[in-house]
């Protein structure tokens, strides 16, 4: 049985395949069409999920979609009469007949009638979705579940129990009250406003002091049920809606922070040119310090009405690597599982997962450990490219490439590392990755200037070998994804200061030799030498969407100063001819 999933005209369009229960493929459309967090159909997805399934549509034999336009459908009608603008009105309308006009666009592309394809198709709810990505994929056979992030199908927040195959919702947050909203007005009050900026008022709370959580009390208020509301006058989208499009190329959101927030932070910071003072610092520590109470009050709450020692967690706000980090021992859970693509690009495997398991009953398969679901390609297709740029390389073998990347790296090098098929989910995990040598203490500044080019504040990340982590970290779990920020050792942080934030924390991944053999061995080579079983690991791109082909790999090293380009088993290093 092939079921196949998507994502569409929602931020982060994907699409997977699922084969009798098994992942065979998945890969957000931004890999594709080099638009990040593009909006739309993912026809390029799906065509390539095909492909490696080696089928055509007619196999399939259910099409999951993340969306339900009957979900809490009194709700949204009601808001759209009461609170919408004429112009918001229509652009709803608009989006509404992109999404009932999937099944028409996909049968086209594909040369079928609407018929043919309209009777695989199942409408999944997105916070369903969100949970079954979740559970679906974890290892736990009973968990609480949660899904937090802005909104989708006109909820916000979900809570539930997944048993067996099985997934009952226990209660919800409705749309427009929203902890992903808030996080994205106050990530807009501090100056970054591009869609996806909300990690970087993350990564800057470190440098402030949380000063301002009183006043933060005001505008979100936890309830005794166990969820929160927003206290509308911050917000202007309760008002004016909001406005989510593609604009040519970029991804828009309206602003959605009202002025009665300056009336409790002062002026906004207009754009992130503006410099960043320390009162900008301050709020954002607090947003991140309030945010985390938000969670640990819902998971917690949850915990209680469950008595359940597991949890599921996903939705956009699951990407909150910071608090994920705490929720375990704030919240009393013994263990938490988040998908590798927690965020809506997780929704495409999430619907289909739901179909198979939630509606079919069809049994459970093992947990998912692995991100990389996306495009590979061999050697000879590397050389092909090479050889008709006229780049010289040179072709290793796997023991040689480890020993020249190792050496390369403890010269202060950075290497591209492009290997085996490509992560599903905002991360780079080794296989569409940058390296440098963690013990560099200057790594950060050599990485920004030779390709990156991002804020000072902004941490990487440490890879590390997973049977090491209880001698860096100062709690021991599994992490594939990088999905978790915990605090690294005080006795360790002059050892790896390229990857230790100001606050003494990693985001890190561990690194399993059964899961990604290849990188796992670099590290342990990297350990043979240095004694530190780390890499400091960031994606491979330069303000772009991760490179997903050898081709991009290319122009990315050729237009920045990387220094090593790793293709497979194909070396390419900077010298004379590519000064």
């Amino acid at each position: 049985m092939y079921i196949l999933g998507l994502n569409a005209y929602h931020w982060d369009s994907s699409a997977c395949i699922f084969k009798d229960g098994t992942l065979i493929a998945a890969s957000e459309e931004e890999r594709f069409n080099r638009i990040k967090h593009w909006s739309g159909l993912p026809l390029l997805s799906i065509e390539f999920c095909l492909n490696e399934a080696g089928i055509k549509l007619t196999d399939v034999d259910y099409i999951a979609t993340a969306h339900d336009p009957k979900a809490k459908l009194m709700e949204k009608v009601w808001y759209g009469l009461t609170r919408s603008s004429a112009d918001l009105i229509k652009r709803r309308l608009g989006r509404s007949k992109n999404v009932q006009g999937i099944v028409e666009q996909v049968a086209s592309h594909f040369g079928f009638t609407k018929e043919q394809v309209k009777a695989k198709f199942c409408n999944i709810e997105h916070h369903r979705s969100h949970l079954a990505s979740a559970f679906f994929a974890s290892p736990f056979d009973e968990a609480a579940l949660l899904s937090l992030d802005a909104f989708g199908d006109f909820t916000s927040t979900m809570r539930g129990v997944g048993k067996g195959n099985t997934l009952n919702i226990i209660d919800s947050v409705s749309y427009p009250h929203s902890l992903g909203m808030f996080y994205t007005a106050m990530t807009q009050f501090l100056g970054f406003h591009d869609v996806g900026d909300e990690y970087k008022v993350m990564g800057l709370a470190p440098y402030g002091k949380p000063t301002y959580v009183n006043e933060l009390k005001k505008i979100v208020k936890l309830e005794k049920n166990g969820l929160f509301k927003l206290e509308k006058k911050y917000f202007s989208y309760f008002r004016d809606g909001v406005i989510l499009e593609m604009r040519g190329t970029r991804p828009y959101i309206s602003q959605l922070f009202s002025s009665a927030l300056s009336e409790l932070f002062g002026d906004a910071r207009s754009n992130n040119k503006d410099p960043l003072t320390q009162h900008h610092k301050d709020i954002a520590a607090s947003v991140q310090q309030f945010t985390e109470e938000v969670i640990f009050h819902v998971a917690s709450d949850l915990r209680k009405k469950t008595g359940l020692p597991y949890l599921c967690i996903a939705g956009g706000v699951a990407q909150n690597s910071v608090a994920n980090g705490k929720i375990a021992s704030a919240c009393g859970f013994d263990s938490i599982y988040i998908p590798s693509a927690g965020h809506d690009a997780g929704l495409s495997m999430g619907s289909a997962m739901y179909v198979y398991y939630q509606q079919l009953q069809k049994p459970r398969s093992g947990a998912i450990w692995s991100a990389y679901t996306g495009s590979h390609f061999s050697n000879q297709q590397i050389e092909e490219i090479l050889k008709k740029q006229n780049i010289q390389y040179r072709v290793l073998q796997d023991e040689q490439i480890y020993e020249l990347v190792t050496e390369k790296l403890i010269n202060n090098c950075v290497v591209g590392w492009f290997n085996g098929r490509a992560e599903f989910g905002p991360r780079a995990l080794g296989g569409r990755s940058i390296l440098a040598d963690p013990r560099n203490g200057n790594a950060k500044e050599l990485l920004n200037s030779k390709i990156k080019r991002r804020e000072s504040f902004r941490p990487f990340a440490p890879s590390i070998l997973k049977e090491y982590t209880a001698e860096y970290f100062t709690k021991v779990d599994e992490v594939p994804f990088m999905e978790k920020v915990f605090p690294i050792k005080p006795e360790k942080h002059a050892i790896i200061p390229a990857v230790t934030h100001v606050d003494g924390t990693g985001r890190l991944q561990t690194v399993d030799k059964n899961i990604a053999p290849r990188y796992y061995n670099l590290i342990e080579r990297f350990r043979q030498k240095t004694g530190v079983p780390i890499l400091l690991n960031t994606s491979f791109n330069e303000n772009e969407p991760i490179v997903n082909t050898p081709q991009e790999a290319l122009d990315c090293f050729l237009r920045t100063n990387m220094d090593v380009l790793v293709l497979e088993n194909c070396i390419i290093e900077r010298g004379q001819h590519l000064q």
